[in-house]
This record gives structure tokens, C-alpha cells and sequence, in this order.
């Protein structure tokens, strides 16, 4: 049976926040609403934003819903989780990118992404840590 841990909620916490955050922080006017941006820009913005849905999504059903053997799934959602956020990251090495349009920056203030996938990449650290020790205990609970 599933059971309710802190680890699973974190990952859940962070599953909901890559399937539903950006709309928060997208569907304005930094962003697909930009009338700086052309269209092709916000294709890849709303792009980003499906696949973010559908990664949290994944994430969530890998955790609580998929069958088979509990550290497989674990590993399995907590990677699932960390693409989108990675992805974040690498995007930012690419040519041309910023993580903040030059009208929504402010010296000396670090853009929320970068502050945000840190604490996710926390987040899923402290999760599977914490998950890893529950299935080690419960491996350990049925072997006595």
C-alpha cells in the first residue's frame, strides 16, 4: 500500500509546480502576452508550458500511480521532475538568452528562476533522500 511521507509530498509539491508554475509566472505580460515577443517566441514559450504540464503530470502519475517496484518509481519521478528545471538552466548557456527581458530586470536582483530551480533541485534532493531511507527501513522491516 501507498503511503503519505514527506518525500512523496515534496515530489508531488514539485510535480504540481513544473505542471502548473509557469502559467503563473508565464501568462502575462513578461511573456506570452510580451508585445515585444514575436510569435514564433511565444509558440515556444506556450511549447514550454505544455511540456512542463506534461512532465508534472508524469511525475505525479510515476509516483502514486504506476505499478512495479517503489525505487524504480521513485528514481523514475524524481528524474521526471528534474528535466523541465534543468532545462531552465541549460537554456540560459545558449547564445542570445536571458533568463529576464532587459525591461523586467533590476540591478543587482537575482531572476526567480534561478532562485526557484535551486530550491527545486532542494527539494528533490532532500525527497529522495528522504524516500530512499523510508524504502531501506521498510526493506530492512521485512527481512526481520
Amino acid at each position: 500500500m501507498k503511503t503519505i511521507s514527506i518525500g512523496k509530498m515534496l515530489i508531488t509539491l514539485v510535480g504540481l509546480m513544473t505542471a502548473f508554475g509557469s502559467y503563473a509566472f508565464d501568462w502575462n505580460n513578461t511573456h506570452i502576452f510580451n508585445d515585444n515577443w514575436p510569435p514564433h517566441a511565444k509558440f515556444h514559450n506556450a511549447q514550454t508550458m505544455v511540456l512542463g504540464t506534461l512532465l508534472g503530470l508524469f511525475t505525479i502519475w510515476l509516483l502514486w500511480f504506476r505499478k512495479g517496484e517503489q525505487r524504480t518509481n521513485l528514481k523514475l519521478a524524481v528524474t521526471t521532475a528534474l528535466f523541465y528545471w534543468i532545462g531552465q538552466i541549460g537554456a540560459s548557456m545558449f547564445p542570445g538568452t536571458a533568463l529576464l527581458d532587459p525591461e523586467f530586470t533590476h540591478p543587482g536582483q537575482l531572476p526567480a528562476q534561478l532562485i526557484v530551480c535551486v530550491v527545486i533541485f532542494g527539494l528533490l534532493g532532500i525527497a529522495f533522500v528522504l524516500e530512499t531511507k523510508k524504502l531501506n527501513s521498510n526493506t530492512a522491516h521485512r527481512n526481520r
